[in-house]
């Protein structure tokens, strides 16, 4: 947890969560390993750990209850933070942002307050599958330094309803 997490949470006298906090898939498919990401950033777990999902549907959820921190420019991608601290990143895709937006529609705003299964983006993923390099989509956990374990999980995944991983803090 980053420390103005940490601060917040002392501030308003919560307690450190007990037992695992659960993220949920921000959109249906299959999980993959963050490894089999073909961009070095995510391979490599340089931004955090997490996994990939092979995507199905139309849309993007919340994958937790929070704040949403930023939606790049061209909607391909966001970050949350949870009430716990958490901060997380789902990025639809690799080479996404060179589409300057083709493919994606935002139905959220920056600090807008989400419940775990809200829609954040809306893609068309046959226009996609044609012109992103990969529709692999990381969930990645940014601020690892304070988490004691990932559990990931495997198998298909439904968007909002199903545990991708889940953090011991």
């Amino acid at each position: 947890m980053g420390f103005l997490s940490r601060i917040r949470r002392l501030m308003s006298g919560q307690a450190n969560p007990v037992g695992g906090i659960e993220i949920y898939a921000p959109v249906s498919g299959e999980i993959l390993a963050i490894e089999k990401v073909p961009d070095v950033v995510f391979a490599e777990k340089i931004v955090g750990d997490g996994i990939a999902i092979n995507p199905k549907g139309s849309q993007i959820f919340a994958p937790i209850d929070g704040t949403i921190g930023k939606i790049f420019e061209t909607n391909h991608a966001f970050s949350i933070e949870s009430h716990q601290g958490l901060e997380l990143f789902v990025h639809f895709g690799v080479g996404t942002v060179e589409l300057r937006g083709n493919g994606f529609n935002r139905l959220a705003e920056e600090g807008q307050v989400v419940k775990k299964g809200d829609p954040i983006l809306e893609f068309n993923l046959s226009y996609l599958k044609e012109h992103a390099e990969s529709l692999l989509t990381p969930v990645v956990l940014a601020n690892m330094e304070d988490v004691k374990s990932l559990n990931k999980s495997h198998g298909h995944v439904e968007a909002g309803k199903d545990v991708i991983f889940t953090v011991d803090l």
